[in-house]
This record gives structure tokens, sequence and C-alpha cells, in this order.
């Protein structure tokens, strides 16, 4: 069990794989009505979309770093399990990782109220429609849903702040 996960971490076969699967699936589940080859082209379209978004990120995490785009996934894996590296190159590699994704985090902090309150409004506008479209399950489904991604995010929002945070501190403590 231990190598399919960093297999469906370091590798982008795997990950296409496993937005294929779940693209099919939630097209099965929420497009029954639809023939299976539309499942297919449809679960293509999302693993395509995720793919190209999944290299160009790690390209740029690459060119930001100078480590290669395939030993990004290695380093994000360490630095999620307080792994410091011994070797000091690998330690300056993943010190301008761990800076450049506190910087990221730290400056979406100036827009966050702003998606926050976008997201609340979308919730309540949800639960009007409800009310007066006369579905109220569904709005209220997607209101409760759109309330818990909201507390999600500052949750995981929050994670990364104090991974990130320990990770630069053990780093400055190695040297």
């Amino acid at each position: 069990m231990h190598t399919v996960k960093h297999w469906f971490n370091d590798s982008l076969v795997g990950q296409g794989l496993l937005v294929f699967g779940l693209g099919v699936g939630l097209n099965a589940l929420l497009r029954h009505d639809d023939p299976p080859a539309m499942w297919l082209v449809q679960g293509a379209v999302f693993t395509v979309v995720a793919m190209v978004a999944i290299v160009l990120q790690r390209r740029r995490m690459s060119r930001v770093t100078g480590a290669s785009p395939g030993a990004i996934a290695g380093l994000l894996r360490k630095i999620r399990h307080h792994e410091v590296p011994r070797d000091p190159r690998e330690r300056a590699v993943m010190r301008r990782l761990v800076d450049d994704q506190l910087g990221k985090i730290e400056r979406g902090e100036r827009w966050l109220p702003y998606w926050l309150g976008a997201m609340g409004l979308i919730a309540v506008g949800l639960l009007v429609l409800g009310f007066t479209g006369g579905a109220l399950g569904y709005s209220l489904f997607f209101a409760v849903f759109v309330a818990a991604f909201c507390v999600w995010l500052l949750w995981t929002r929050r994670r990364a702040l104090t991974l990130y945070r320990d990770m630069r501190r053990a780093l400055r403590e190695q040297g």
C-alpha cells in the first residue's frame, strides 16, 4: 500500500489515471442518462486539463527551486513528513521551495476575505433561490456544501502555514 501511495504522489501517469477514473465515475453518477462513451470523453477532457495544470505547476516550482520537476513531489512529501534532508544542496532547494510556498500563501491572504465573502453570497443566493423556486432540498444541500468547503479551505490553509513555518524553522536550525 505504501508504494502505491508513493506512485500516485510521484507519477504523472498515476495521477492521470486517478483523475480519469474520478471523472468517469462522477459523470456516470451525475449524468447517468448520457451514453458511456460520453463519460469516457468527458473524463479524458478532465484528465487533460488536470494534467496540464499539474505539469505547469511542477515546471514553475522547478524554475523557482532549481530542482527537476520529478524531484518536487519528493520534496513536498518530505515537507509533509517533517523530514529535513541531510544533503546541504537538497536543504537549499527545500528552503527555496518552502519560501516560495509560504510567499504564495501569504500573498493570497489579502484576497481571502473577498473569496470567502463571495462564497457566502453564493450560499445565501442558493438558499434564496431554493425558497423562491421550491427546490429547498437541493439548495440547502449545496449551501451546506459551500459552507463546508469554506471551512475546509481555511483548515487546509492553516495546516499548510503551520507545516511550512515548522519546516522553515527546522531548516534554519540545520544550517
